[in-house]
């Protein structure tokens, strides 16, 4: 989906996106991690086509985007990190606005919209003013405009910044949701969230690219393993131990907590494949409602790839 060469950006003499190559396959999750300044929103705005690079080059779905990027619009999707919203207008006229911006036919708008508003759940909130909404639904808002006309390529800038924890989750599942259709590029500070929803990280530091893959195999590369999971679990304790027990997949486990049925438990894995333990407590017939690295884990791993103080 997206292929970039040598990507370089020169704002007069300071240089903020210097040699990056990377690509990005069709209906993937990828998440840009980097500290403030690391040139992460340069370069979405360039994979958006709304900033030229000074030299470098990108194909989107195949095409070359600085040949022609108006005709490449139509292709992408983009949410920045204020999203371009009409505070005046009613949700759905907003959307029907951004749906013939990009010219989609005139005669399908009203369909569109309905469909975008059930991705996004927003129908109950479809003749509300913009105005009148929280800050969770206005991010709603912005990733609706951004997958109206159906690209096939969708960038958010941001897009959990400034949520509460359930806003998050909610904000979590319909950003996975948008893989069904899209590819998806994202940009987040927050660590763990990026995490549970992206499949691939690509980590930029002084606007390098610095490392790029799963986290189970960054941390292979960087000092940890990828193998410290922290589970919660629904099941009785003894069973649960019982069964980790006697799993190959499994080399240690602590059980952290047990409140009302569901155990937080910290689980030492063989082989960084966290689905594999997943497996084993599904089929063990436990209710397993989550499963991470240990934060600590892929927190260092974030500081050990940028250089940042731990401090």
């Amino acid at each position: 989906m997206i292929r970039a060469e040598s990507l370089t950006k020169f704002y007069e003499r300071r240089c903020v996106v210097k040699d990056l190559s990377f690509n990005i396959q069709d209906r993937e999750i990828v998440g840009f991690l980097g500290l403030n300044g690391a040139g992460k929103t340069t370069t979405l705005r360039m994979l958006a086509g709304l900033l030229m690079p000074s030299s470098g080059r990108v194909e989107i779905d195949g095409h070359d985007l600085l040949d022609d990027p108006l005709a490449l619009r139509w292709r992408i999707g983009f949410l920045p990190e204020r999203p371009p919203l009409y505070e005046d207008m009613s949700v759905r006229d907003y959307l029907a606005f951004a749906a013939r911006l990009r010219g989609y036919p005139d005669d399908k708008v009203e369909r569109r919209v309905n469909e975008v508003l059930e991705t996004t759940a927003l129908q109950s909130y479809a003749s509300e003013p913009i105005a009148n909404l929280s800050h969770g639904f206005r991010q709603r808002v912005g990733i609706a405009q951004a997958i109206m006309h159906d690209p096939a390529l969708v960038i958010l800038d941001e897009p959990i910044n400034g949520l509460d924890p359930a806003q998050i989750v909610e904000m979590r599942k319909l950003i996975r949701s948008l893989k069904e259709k899209h590819t998806v590029l994202l940009s987040s500070h927050i660590l763990t969230e990026i995490s549970q929803t992206c499949d691939r990280l690509m980590i930029i530091q002084d606007g390098r690219l610095v490392d790029e893959g799963a986290e189970s195999e960054l941390a292979s590369r960087h000092g940890g393993q990828g193998k410290s999971m922290a589970v919660s679990v629904r099941g009785e304790r003894k069973a649960v131990e019982g069964l980790l027990l006697q799993k190959n997949a499994v080399t240690g486990f602590e059980c952290v907590a047990d409140e009302g049925g569901v155990l937080e438990l910290r689980v030492e894995l063989a082989e960084p494949k966290p689905e594999a333990l997943a497996e084993i407590l599904v089929q063990g017939g436990f209710g397993l409602r989550r499963l991470e690295p240990v934060k600590s884990e892929l927190e260092s791993m974030f500081l050990k790839l940028t250089g940042a103080s731990a401090s």
